[in-house]
């Protein structure tokens, strides 16, 4: 038995087999995006990048869900133009957006403006806007969570930070890859959303998670920050 499954922190659902995951996952943020439509008339939700949600997303995009009243935002960004194929914006709309006609998508990189001030747009969209009702998230094979890596040079801003976002220059840190500096969600950020799901593959992964749960240094894995958020538990899905 693993600490996860075991784990009184957050709510972990196994599944036995790839596609019930990617339905059950599918169903669970529609049934969440519906909830908020029928509460306030529109629904926000933050999505992550990688090659794990991406079926998800695109099994979200066939249900009978009413995405004109969707507003779709970023968990995490790189630093990249959202036309770039390797930006999370590109995934995004690739996996989803193509697909969820009227979903209405804000990039957290605007082509020609400077770092700051993107994230200071990020922000201002933000505190303005509607509280997201879902928020995605991944977690890497370094216990990193959106774009907080774990030996970042500036990870400690970024979680102490009192903004929803905050740049991060990921130097240094090898799951980063060759994109070092990036635009991510904080712990003040991730607060409010009334949903959050970590969607996780494989063994390994699993590990990195029991390892979190194990361990209270959040410097050490930054995925304990989206634990320890106030709110509903964190629901994790995974699937081998």
């Amino acid at each position: 038995m693993t600490t996860a499954a075991t784990s009184d922190r957050i709510t972990f659902v196994r599944h036995h087999e790839p596609d019930g995951w990617i339905e059950s996952v599918a169903r669970e943020m529609a049934d969440i995006l519906e909830h908020g439509i029928r509460q306030t008339g529109r629904a926000r939700m933050l999505l992550s990048g990688g090659t794990t949600p991406a079926p998800v997303y695109q099994a979200l995009a066939e249900l009978p869900v009413q995405w004109d009243r969707v507003e779709v935002g970023l968990v995490d960004e790189r630093w990249l133009s959202p036309q770039d194929r390797d930006s999370n914006a590109w995934l995004v709309r690739d996996s989803f957006l193509q697909r969820a006609e009227g979903a209405h998508f804000d990039p957290l990189v605007r082509v020609g403006k400077p770092l700051s001030e993107c994230v200071h747009s990020a922000n201002l969209h933000a505190r303005h806007s509607q509280a997201p009702c879902l928020a995605v998230l991944g977690m890497g094979s370094d216990g990193h969570t959106a774009s907080l890596f774990p030996g970042a040079r500036d990870l400690h801003v970024a979680l102490e930070s009192p903004q929803p976002y905050a740049a991060l220059d990921a130097t240094g840190c090898p799951v980063a890859n060759d994109w070092h500096l990036r635009i991510t969600l904080t712990p003040h950020g991730l607060a409010p959303i009334g949903a959050r799901l970590l969607l996780l593959r494989g063994q390994q992964k699993l590990d990195v998670l029991d390892a979190a749960l194990q361990s209270t240094d959040v410097s050490r894995y930054p995925v304990l920050a989206a634990i320890a958020a106030p709110g509903p538990k964190l629901r994790v899905h995974w699937c081998a």
